[in-house]
Parts: structure tokens; C-alpha cells; sequence
């Protein structure tokens, strides 16, 4: 049925336990999981100094370094459930096309994500990402509560 299972994650508490929802259905299936994680780049600003190069270089290793612990939770997890896993990040400012995105160049057959994670108050007025990705995605999509 599914083989190829993306588990996106922001790290909040509702996206692990989508995560281990994913996992589980991977396990039951023998499928393998692709964990994912958007990182938003830095606003757009103008470069007129060393200084700014210099916060936008520490912003990148820092998202870097967070994506790379979150992605290992859930690697961590699959791992002790018997789940092969792999994982990988990107940068964009839409969440929600990256997931998509990864989706189809993973071939991946099923995405398995939260009602919501951490929200911001234009992910609230925009709507979530988990609607966005509904909307937009050619690929059956389960959604955890």
C-alpha cells in the first residue's frame, strides 16, 4: 500500500506524535520513513555590511544545527521501532511547498503530519500549513490530532 512514508516536523510536541504515528504505520506496512524539516531563511535585508553577512551566516548554522537534532529524534525513533529512516532539510519561506516538494522528489507515497505545531501569528491568520499542504499535494496526506 505505502512504502515511502514523509514525516515533516517543526519539533513541536504535535509534530513528534505525528511522527511516532508515522512510524507506526511504517512498521505495520514495512515502509520507510523520510523525515523532513523546513527552515525559514532570514528576512530579506539589505547587505550594506560585514555585520549583517555575519548574523546571516550564524542564523544558517544555527537552523542547520536545529534541523539536523530534529531530524536525529526522529531517525532515533525509527530506528528503535525497526523503521528505516533518512532525513533532510531545506530553506523556504512556504512550508508547505518544501513539504510538498520533498515529497515528490523522494517519492515518497504518503505524507503523515500534525493538525499544527508551533504557530506564529501569520501562520494563525494565513491558515496552517497542514491545510496548505492538503490543498496542494497530489499524494494521500494522513493528518494526526
Amino acid at each position: 500500500m505505502f512504502s515511502h512514508i514523509l514525516v515533516p516536523t517543526d519539533g513541536s510536541d504535535h509534530a513528534m506524535h505525528a511522527a511516532q504515528m508515522g512510524i507506526e504505520l511504517a512498521h505495520s506496512l514495512g515502509a520507510r520513513i523520510y523525515a523532513f524539516h523546513v527552515l525559514a531563511p532570514l528576512p530579506a535585508v539589505a547587505y550594506f555590511s560585514d555585520v549583517i553577512q555575519h548574523t546571516e551566516d550564524s542564523h544558517v548554522d544555527r537552523a542547520i544545527t536545529r534541523a539536523e537534532q530534529r531530524l536525529a529524534e526522529i531517525e532515533d525513533m525509527a530506528n528503535k521501532a525497526g523503521v528505516p529512516c533518512h532525513g533532510g532539510f531545506a530553506f523556504d519561506r512556504r512550508p508547505y511547498v518544501a513539504i510538498v516538494g520533498a515529497a515528490k522528489k523522494e517519492h515518497c507515497d504518503l505524507i503523515v503530519m500534525s493538525t499544527h505545531g508551533y504557530t506564529t501569528l501569520d501562520r494563525m491568520l494565513l491558515g496552517s500549513e497542514t491545510n496548505r499542504v492538503l490543498g496542494c499535494c497530489d499524494i494521500p496526506v494522513l493528518v494526526c490530532h
